[in-house]
């Protein structure tokens, strides 16, 4: 006779779930066994080539994008801000260096970067309360977060150059 072998979290619940390990199904009688379990012809999870890209989905991704490049572009701040408390001399070698024309570009590009991810953040805010959780709503408020976030960078940028 074959001794069932559960996971902690199966004991736990007092039942064979879905958190019991491969391992286990080694014991059960009838030719119930892991190979039978790895050639199971189940399909496996979603992923991006089997749905067609949304907006929606691009912008999620996009949410975590500009949340690295936030991350990235927290070490010139903090480079900024040594080269202020260091002196007169060092804070003229970083404003050289950040006023390079290619340099702006980047600064712009993460001060769009830091609005779209503030705003869409709110957005997400606004589905934890349960609402505007309808397609239409969901398409909208996308939309709204791209533009409001392009039109607050151009007012940043149009007040310092």
């Amino acid at each position: 006779m074959a001794v069932k072998v559960l996971t902690p979290l199966a004991t736990a619940i007092g039942k064979r779930t879905a958190a019991a390990s491969i391992s286990e199904f080694n014991n059960y009688p009838n030719g119930f066994d892991t190979h039978t379990m790895q050639t199971d012809t189940r399909p496996l999870s979603p992923h991006l080539q089997i749905y067609k890209p949304q907006w929606t989905s691009a912008l999620s991704i996009l949410h975590r994008i500009t949340g690295l490049l936030l991350s990235a572009g927290m070490l010139v701040i903090s480079a900024w801000l040594v080269s202020l408390a260091s002196g007169p001399a060092s804070f003229e070698t970083i404003r050289s260096v950040l006023s390079h024309p290619v340099l702006i570009v980047v600064l712009i590009g993460w001060t769009l970067a830091l609005f779209y991810h503030l705003l869409n953040g709110i957005r997400h805010l606004i589905w934890d309360a349960g609402m505007m959780m309808d397609i239409p709503s969901a398409r909208r408020s996308a939309w709204v977060v791209v533009v409001l976030a392009f039109v607050f960078t151009a007012v940043v940028w149009g007040s310092l150059l």
